[in-house]
């Protein structure tokens, strides 16, 4: 078991989780809303990076919007560059949520509560603690690392890894593959064992506005074209259709490991409620067998007295891989031929190789602290900026190491008000990654 008093560097990490988490860096998606928190943040991160010797990158795209990246050696010259990237901005929070204040960085009971904590601050403070470190050590790594602290990413990356990758390309020269969020945290496995699992594949992610149209009229005379009426029946088809089960490499794997190691038994026909005897991480396996699609938005009259000629519906799609030439199809049939269907630019799944040479790195490192861990692949049914880096070539991993206690829900906490995460998973953290980063 490895010592309960922590290192110098796990103290480290946590110092600038919380310092990070103290800086609010508030991504509201909205330009004339965003302070310069985002910068504050990069600049945090390039004066803890100079001190200790790094050239550092920082570019502003927009006032307020700065990523930062640095580059440290390894000792194999052959072997790519690894990304390790994490994003400096939060979402919005609604204060009177919240048991204590989200950008106190507060601790009680052994929990750090704050903006970020999970998501993802976290990491920000962990991978910037172990980057000075290895600079002060003379740690040299196998291969080079690339540090990146991206602006933007809650809001889509426009302004921070999506911008460098169009702009910047070069500072990730040589990138063969890239590690951040969201994975690495430990779901139950079954007699007390966890398993950590590791995103190696995302949903692609797109959105489209449903319209139907009819003729304006007055409350009092029902018509036969009523707009309404016609998008709410489109918009419930929508909701009601299953795209079918699709056994990618990343669910295949998954679902291989768990009946081996616990017996359980998933059918197609009923995969989602197999999936439910894994608790919180059968909803989150079980968004990722299949495309879907989520009505989030209706839009229509704004008087009573009167029915109105348009009435439109927002569509939230994430789509498997692969699933890239039939899924708008499916969605226009299902809707009907008098409803209109305007497409917003579509951002592709990716997909890594699940028995890449790095997942055995994971499973070494995860290993030294939890004798029985098993790193598991899953596909993630959100988006991170691997995306983005992806289209450099570079395959994109998620994987934050958290060990936690079987009932808590890692992935509940992105977004959440109180969000939190043990003192001790953030210790846990730093020890694994330092490995990972020292062994890529």
């Amino acid at each position: 078991m490895p010592d309960p008093t922590p290192s110098a560097l796990e103290i480290e990490a946590l110092e600038l989780i919380r310092a990070l988490i103290r800086i609010e860096s508030v991504n509201t998606g909205k330009a004339d809303t965003i302070g310069d928190g985002e910068t504050q943040a990069a600049l945090f991160v390039q004066e803890k990076l100079t001190e200790v010797g790094y050239e550092t990158v920082l570019e502003e795209p927009r006032p307020g919007r700065a990523s930062l990246v640095a580059r440290l050696p390894g000792r194999d010259p052959d072997a790519g560059a690894l990304v390790v990237h994490a994003h400096l901005d939060v979402v919005p929070v609604a204060e009177e949520d919240w048991t204590y204040p989200p950008f106190g960085a507060e601790i009680h009971d052994g929990i750090l509560y704050g903006r970020g904590a999970v998501d993802m601050k976290n990491y920000a403070g962990t991978i910037l603690a172990i980057a000075r470190a290895f600079k002060r050590d003379g740690v040299i790594p196998r291969r080079d690392l690339i540090f990146a602290f991206f602006a933007d990413e809650e809001a889509g990356g426009v302004w921070g890894a999506n911008w460098l990758v169009n702009h910047r390309p070069e500072l990730f020269a040589g990138a063969t593959e890239a590690i951040s969020e969201v994975g690495g945290f430990s779901i139950p496995l079954g007699d007390d064992r966890r398993a950590y699992l590791v995103a190696t594949a995302e949903k692609g992610v797109t959105s489209a506005t449903v319209t139907a149209r009819g003729h304006a009229a007055h409350g009092s005379r029902p018509t036969i074209d009523n707009a309404v009426v016609r998008l709410s029946r489109a918009v419930a088809q929508i909701g009601d259709h299953d795209f079918p089960v699709v056994h990618t490499p990343a669910l295949g794997r998954f679902l291989e490991v768990y009946t081996q190691e616990t017996g359980a038994v998933f059918r197609d026909a009923a995969l989602e409620e197999d999936l439910e005897a894994l608790g919180f991480a059968g909803s989150l396996i079980a968004a990722t067998t299949r495309t879907t699609v989520s009505p989030t938005v209706l839009t229509a009259g704004s008087k009573t007295n009167v029915i109105p000629a348009e009435a439109s519906a927002r569509l939230d799609i994430r789509t498997l891989p692969g699933q890239d030439g039939t899924f708008r199809d499916v969605i226009e049939s299902v809707a009907g031929d008098d409803i209109t269907v305007k497409w917003d630019h579509w951002i592709e799944a990716i997909d890594a190789p699940i028995d890449a040479p790095l997942i055995d790195v994971l499973q070494d490192a995860i290993s030294t602290e939890d004798s029985d861990g098993l790193v598991v692949p899953y596909l993630l049914p959100a988006s991170t900026d691997n995306k983005h880096l992806a289209r450099l070539g570079i395959r994109g991993y998620g994987f934050v190491p958290l060990r936690v206690p079987a009932d808590f829900d890692v992935f509940g906490e992105f977004h959440a008000a109180d969000e939190r995460i043990p003192v001790d998973s953030l210790h846990f953290s730093t020890r694994v990654t330092a490995r990972i980063l020292r062994d890529a």
